[in-house]
């Protein structure tokens, strides 16, 4: 077993994983940016040293930092999460180039199934069948006119090097085919790296069924159960829950069948999920993930297992404890995702800042995997994944009735959360009855009943300036120690405003940033009319990208921004009068 695990991560994959590994007595190593010199996965390793930079390229994609702190450090492996370098070849080729184990499948395995061409043709080899779909990088946007043309539309253009809904657009017809194509390519690029796009056709009302896989180094693999993750908006996961309901025990079967012909096929070890689209009756592949899922934990609750003690044990050389006969699965557990967004009629606007108050929910069946606490800062250059509640019953009914009990027990202050959008998805009937789809939020959930998110700020302290014995951290040769100092006790606090408005308020000729994001593309010109609905800038705000509309018609009698700078919220962006 390892002694000492550096995990290339943040948040609270970074926490869960700091945890699993102090359960098993290995020592942690944590990696920060600038801006996370205090996170809680940093208060919370053995050890923690500085990246340097504040983006996610300057800090937790720069390879040879990382590879420069596990040979300072003296980690003997490296758990890279999700996200960031999780499905990245040439990364788990660099660790293992100084003799450090990547706690995730070999690099073959990585690259075959991280590039979503090369998968969809080892999934067909095996005899699991996607939907139709290219196997040709997109160039231009005429390659997309010409597949919409042959296949009928909406199709949808995908990151071939991605996953979780980044870097994908649905396009309805040959007239979005060039911005679509663009969208996602600049998404692409900043969360994984790299454009490379393909494109599929994109059925009408599926589920999101996804089955987990573990598979050791000896040749032995079993799935785990299904996953239904429907409940999604704007292509990633809201809400996900296990078993998956309303699947027939044939079908379930023969999903995790095919889940382990696709791993097999490619030799995979380690933790992974194999997606599928399900609808009316039948499930299309359509994409494995190599690495450990954000969703997890409802996999962990209804079987009892550690998966990432597992990876971790597996990545070690052990042979798995288990086989497919031995797993039983209980009861039902949904885990809810809670992000720094603010769901007000159904927008679903990024919105970072410092977290006041954090105060989980408790009880039987009830758990939180967080990664932040009162007073850390959600920033606006990373994912905006909060933590993530789970609870778990012994049927769905009681499962979703706890979830509902359990979120209207949080306390989180200071950003707007997605918890009012989660309690409208539980509490409605398609959700219950289990006849929504991955569409269902954005086309049918009612949320115009949501209002602006009151956001709860801080309030101006006095100065007091008395010493006080305090644990303050402080940073040698980049290694992080905790240290107490006497010092003056003055508490700096300013006051936090959200502007919660989608987009400049009221039919204003002012269109205003609805959250602190970078500008990536101003869509017009002074002089320029413009209709009321017309996207006039897209900003892009924790790792997503956001169209700005123009509320009224009119012309642009100023641009006040430019591509590539960065606003706070409540910033003018072009005036239309």
């Amino acid at each position: 077993m390892f002694k000492k695990v550096l995990i290339a991560n943040r948040g609270e994959i970074a926490v869960r994983v700091i945890r699993a590994c102090q359960d098993l007595g290995i020592k942690t190593v944590a990696v920060y940016s600038e801006l996370d010199s205090d996170a809680l996965h940093v208060r919370l390793a053995d050890e923690a040293y500085a990246l340097g930079g504040q983006t996610a390229a300057e800090s937790y994609l720069n390879t040879e930092a990382i590879i420069d702190i596990i040979k300072r450090s003296g980690a003997e492996a490296v758990h890279p999460g999700y996200g960031f370098f999780s499905e990245n070849a040439e990364f788990a080729e660099a660790i293992a180039d100084v003799g450090v184990t990547f706690i995730g499948p070999k690099p073959d395995a990585i690259r075959v199934m991280g590039d979503k061409i090369s998968a969809r043709e080892a999934a067909e080899k095996v005899g699991v069948h996607g939907v139709p779909g290219n196997t040709t990088f997109l160039e231009d946007p005429s390659q997309v006119i010409e597949f919409g043309e042959k296949h009928g539309w909406p199709l949808a253009i995908k990151a071939a090097f991605g996953g979780g809904g980044r870097g994908m657009k649905v396009v309805n017809s040959a007239d979005e085919a060039a911005d679509a194509l663009e969208s996602a390519q600049r998404e692409a690029i900043a969360y994984f790296g790299r454009d490379e796009c393909y494109v599929e056709k994109y059925l009408t009302k599926p589920r999101h069924l996804e089955i987990q896989l573990l598979c050791d180094t000896h040749g032995n693999g079993v799935y785990i159960g299904q996953r239904d993750c429907s409940a999604q908006r704007r292509h990633q996961k809201l809400i996900e829950e296990a078993p998956a309901p309303a699947i027939s025990p044939e079908i379930a079967q023969a999903m995790g069948e095919a889940a382990l012909k696709v791993a097999k096929g490619c030799g995979y070890a380690n933790a992974g999920t194999v997606e599928f689209l399900y609808e009316n009756g039948e499930f299309f592949y359509l994409e494995m993930n190599t690495r450990l899922q954000v969703e997890h934990p409802v996999t962990e609750m209804i079987s009892g297992l550690d998966l990432v003690a597992l990876q971790i044990k597996v990545a070690a050389g052990e042979e798995l404890p288990f086989t497919q006969d031995d797993i039983t699965l209980h009861g039902h557990a949904i885990e809810v995702r809670i992000n720094a967004e603010d769901p007000a009629a159904g927008a679903f606007l990024p919105s970072p800042g410092k977290i006041t108050k954090l105060v989980a929910p408790s009880g039987y069946g009830v758990r939180w995997d967080g990664g932040y606490e009162s007073g850390d800062e959600v920033s606006q250059f990373y994912d905006n994944l909060t933590g993530k509640l789970v609870c778990w019953a012994q049927d769905r009914p009681t499962a979703i009735a706890r979830t509902l009990r359990a979120l209207r027990e949080f306390t989180l202050e200071g950003v707007a959360t997605t918890i009012p959008a989660d309690i409208a998805i539980l509490a409605h009937q398609d959700f219950q009855n289990t006849t929504h789809s991955t569409k269902w939020v954005e086309d049918t959930l009612d949320l115009s009943d949501i209002g602006d998110a009151k956001i709860v700020s801080e309030e101006l302290l006095e100065e007091k300036p008395d010493n006080v014995r305090k644990e303050i951290s402080v940073e040698v040769d980049g290694k992080q120690f905790n240290v107490a100092a006497w010092v003056p006790d003055l508490v700096a606090a300013k006051k936090k405003s959200a502007a919660a408005s989608s987009q400049g308020g009221s039919g204003s000729g002012s269109v205003t940033a609805p959250m602190q994001g970078t500008v990536v593309k101003v869509l017009v010109e002074e002089g320029q009319k413009v209709a009321a609905g017309d996207t006039v800038i897209v900003l892009e705000a924790m790792k997503m990208e956001n169209n700005i509309i123009a509320e009224k018609a009119g012309t642009v009698s100023e641009v006040a921004v430019s591509e590539g700078q960065s606003v706070s919220g409540g910033d003018s962006l072009l005036t239309i009068e």
